[in-house]
């Protein structure tokens, strides 16, 4: 067996943990909801990055390349200093979400290149500039700048220009469960010699408060070079160093007096590394060489063009090996991680995907992180500490005293957005299910479990508002993983795991029902949903324009969590047959919600619009006609999403679904006939269960594939392009609101204005549309084609217009025949400097026009479905056909 797909079942089988340790620190831990105790929620500042590296944190720990335990109960983590900084570089330095003019974001530049699922193998590339870091610079350009000019990036500094920086590649690797190696290789890419400090640093979470505590963890000295890190619980680390560092220690406490001009409690401070380091400050260092963090200090002076080495090994109970077994270690696990991915990727033949694919695989790997929030502890305070402001009991999240989270999490980017997010959540488990199932689906029951979800039924969609709406996409996501997880075992398809999730999201449907549609129409208002600003105003405030908004795109969301609830049902039947009736139950709730889109509340009042042959939302005013939001966006393109084509044989054999079905059929012809029909079996004797039938499905099709509307060279834009000459404006209340097409950056604050859906690309939709796509082709096959372009009399099939928007997503990370990567923009060094142009970094959108990255700039998450795109691709190479040239052409 590959050893990495053994390690994996033994991690299943409980016999060895070998997920015990991995990338689990957060890349930021200041500025977080978790962190802040302010009265007024201000979280972006009450813990500041100046602030960072003299508090102790209260729920989880950030750093550098940071490993730890699962319960992050130690942590490792890497820190530098040029000689010329103010601070050492122990944290990713960026901008807060009020401090940037697109809202928060990371002003680094490091690439996660690699890892195993086990993370017995990892790997990624941080940059260090040998000249001072602009700090203030990149604040104070970004303040200057407003919303109509793009982000000031570190790389716009010039500090790369001259080569005077270092490339410094951290490894990991396990020779055992807890028996870890770790090594920075610095490479001196500058024309002159220079010097760099190098710190491994070690420290225990802060789990001691009130002082009381029987035993507080200790490190200690253990010779010239090795320390020793106890644990009542956990026991005895030892950890080796290569060559003789100068070891310090200290402890992980707040420097009290530096923050708040009150006197420190302690003498041994978390900031005293620092303080040593720069400015030969050791009061706080701790000279009997023990405390609760310590670093292994290397002051190294490279050559230009040369390298250097710094190692170490990580111990538990066991007597020390030797740390000059490190790079064989690395060699084996690395070896280990190559047979692994091999045959992960065996049907990808171009060898630049398989680059792109692995690169995106490592950074969902590297994104996972150790999430600690309990919502009833941080209102109400830790014993023995200050009690938080009263403020704060009817302020965020106070619905939500219910939540206890204490887990490894995969998160959409562990600087901009270091917490779990519902939806994006979701996708991330689809390419995670194809290297881990069994992370992927536990990643997925535990927002259903019962401290996560509240107990009216909602999944929480992250910390900022546990309470905000987030598209209802986790049945989805539930069984695209099961598919998926089935195609790869054989013993038929994980069934415990597919009705355990179904209990849960029936009453997360259920609360659907009861809290967007309480009026019982059918039609559903769901606010932003994530696709922050894509609407003229604020969808989640609709009593500030004192109307009701009824979405297209909620309400399609619920048609297709009504479709995938339907199917997880009917593939239950195989396993118990009573599944039949939640089959039936969302069969029927799929067909009200089809009629009411089509006739909401019988006043003749519909989501489609027969002149334009598109779907908007409708706006209800008091006293008024109704009126319809006409903005072509995906919020009109979403009802493609509701479809499941079925084979014949998965029902045939239900006789109670089957006669409620012949019930439809024959008493409510109206609303069948809304609805693709059932009646006529496709191919393979399928049948179709759609939002969509031929006229409609044609119709968005042909808007989709219009360059003038959807159609980028990259994709599909979130907003038609069509509306860059032609805005749509609208007044109400006397307010004359307007929506255009932005195909880059936000120009509005909506939402923070650091996310913009009016106009890029985003991945998660793109990669639903090409989901949806296939879908109907299974039903239709061939039969069903697309005139391309538009009076050419020229025909393409449904698979081929899925095969080629996948394409188109995929280039955008592809080098094009000029040596360019359209994610990189205009930005030289990334096109065509060799030490950066093959290092990918996974945007959170995409310019609608050029491809260009913008946002979070490590959204391995749901912009790691790129790996999953380029494995479908592959799968089917006979499939490759000249007549995609069309599209491209």
């Amino acid at each position: 067996m590959i050893v990495e797909k053994l390690k994996l079942k033994e991690e299943r089988e409980k016999k060895k943990h070998w997920k015990k340790w991995g990338p689990y620190l957060t890349d930021r831990q200041w500025g977080t909801v978790r962190e802040d105790y302010s009265p007024n929620g201000s979280a972006w500042e009450n813990v500041t990055h100046e602030d960072a590296r003299s508090k102790a944190y209260r729920w989880g720990e950030e750093g550098i390349a940071g490993i730890s335990d699962h319960k992050q109960k130690l942590c490792i983590a890497w820190a530098f200093w040029n000689g010329k900084d103010p601070l050492i570089k122990e944290r990713l330095f960026g901008l807060t979400g009020n401090q940037g003019n697109h809202g928060e974001d990371v002003k680094e530049v490091y690439y996660y290149l690699d890892s195993s699922p086990t993370h017995s193998y990892m790997k990624m590339l941080y940059k260090y500039p040998q000249n001072e870091f602009p700090y203030r610079e990149l604040v104070e350009e970004n303040r200057r700048r407003t919303k109509n000019d793009p982000e000031y990036e570190l790389m716009d500094t010039g500090i790369f220009d001259e080569d005077a920086y270092f490339d410094i590649f951290i490894e990991y690797a396990k020779h055992d469960v807890e028996d870890i190696v770790g090594r920075a290789t610095i490479h001196n890419r500058g024309a002159e010699e220079a010097t760099i400090w190098v710190m491994p640093t070690i420290w225990f979470r802060k789990n001691w408060f009130s002082g009381n505590e029987p035993y507080i963890p200790r490190m200690s000295k253990e010779g010239d070079n090795k320390i020793s890190a106890f644990m009542p619980k956990s026991g005895r680390y030892t950890f080796t160093f290569s060559d003789e560092p100068e070891l310090v220690f200290c402890d992980n406490e707040t420097n009290r007096e530096k923050l708040y001009n009150i006197e420190n409690q302690k003498k041994y401070l978390k900031d005293a590394v620092n303080d040593y380091v720069v400015s030969g400050d050791d009061r706080h260092l701790n000279p009997n060489f023990i405390g609760t963090k310590a670093a292994a200090i290397y002051k190294i002076t490279i050559p230009a063009g040369g390298s250097s080495e710094v190692d170490f090994r990580m111990q538990h109970q066991k007597s020390a090996q030797d740390v000059q077994q490190v790079k064989d270690i690395i060699d084996d696990r690395k070896a280990d991680a190559d047979e692994f991915y091999s045959d992960i990727q065996k049907n990808v033949t171009d060898p630049e995907l398989k680059s792109i694919q692995r690169q995106a695989y490592g950074g969902m790997l590297w994104s996972k992180q150790f999430y600690y929030y309990n919502v009833e502890r941080w209102l109400e305070g830790d014993p023995g500490r200050y009690v938080p402001p009263l403020q704060r009991k009817q302020g965020r999240n106070k619905h939500w005293r219910h939540i206890q989270n204490y887990d490894i999490i995969s998160m959409p980017d562990k600087w901009e957005y270091p917490w779990y997010a519902a939806w994006d959540l979701a996708f991330h488990c689809i390419p995670l299910a194809r290297l881990d199932p069994d992370f992927a689906k536990a990643q997925l029951l535990l927002l259903l479990n019962d401290w996560y979800m509240h107990p009216n039924g909602q999944i929480p969609a992250y910390e900022w508002n546990f309470s905000d709406v987030n598209p209802p996409v986790h049945a989805y996501a539930v069984l695209r993983v099961f598919q998926i997880d089935k195609g790869m075992r054989n013993d038929g398809g994980d069934y415990e795991f597919l009705e355990r999730c179904l209990h849960k999201l029936m009453l997360n449907f259920t609360w659907w029902v009861n809290q967007k549609d309480n009026e019982g129409k059918n039609i559903f208002e769901g606010g932003f949903l994530g696709l922050d600003n894509i609407s003229i105003f604020d969808r989640s405030n609709p009593e500030k324009f004192a109307g009701k908004l009824e979405q297209a795109d909620a309400t399609s969301w619920m048609a297709m969590f009504a479709l995938n609830m339907l199917r997880i049902s009917l593939d239950l039947c195989d396993h118990n047959k009573v599944y039949q009736h939640t089959a039936t139950k969302f069969m029927e709730h799929f067909l009200y919600i089809a009629g009411a889109m089509a006739n909401i509340a019988g006043e003749h009042i519909t989501l489609w619009d027969d002149n334009d042959n598109f779907f908007y939302d409708v706006l209800h005013m008091d006293g008024q006609k109704p009126e319809m939001m006409k903005v072509k966006s995906i919020v009109g393109i979403i009802p493609l999403f509701a479809v499941e084509a079925i084979r014949e044989e998965m029902f045939e054999n239900l006789p109670e679904f089957k006669k409620r079905l012949d019930f439809f059929l024959k008493e409510k012809p109206k609303l069948a006939a809304l609805v693709s029909s059932w009646i006529q079996p496709g191919k393979d004797k399928r049948r179709l269960f759609s939002l969509l039938r031929g006229h409609r499905m044609k119709s968005i099709l042909t808007k989709l594939l219009d360059s003038k509307e959807f159609l980028s060279p990259y994709g599909i834009r979130s907003l038609s392009k069509d509306h860059e000459r032609n805005p749509y404006s609208l007044v109400l209340n006397g307010h004359n609101y307007s929506i255009k097409y932005t195909p880059g950056e936000a120009d509005t604050s909506m939402f923070g204005g650091n996310s913009n859906w009016r106009g890029p690309i985003w991945f998660p939709i793109n990669f639903l549309i090409i989901e949806s796509l296939k879908k109907f082709n299974f039903y239709y096959g061939g039969s069903f084609a697309i005139e391309y372009p538009t009076g050419s009399g020229k025909y393409v099939t449904l698979d081929m217009v899925a095969r080629e928007l996948s394409y188109r997503l995929i280039s955008i990370f592809k080098k094009d025949k000029f040596g360019k990567r359209p994610v990189y923009g205009d930005c030289h060094a990334m096109q065509h400097d060799p030490y950066f142009n093959d290092y990918i970094l996974f945007y959170e959108y995409f310019h609608g026009d050029t491809g260009q990255g913008l946002g979070a700039s490590h959204q391995t998450g749901w912009t790691g479905l790129v790996a999953e795109m380029i494995h479908k691709y592959y799968k089917e190479p006979e499939k490759e056909d000249e007549s995609l040239t069309l599209f491209r052409n």
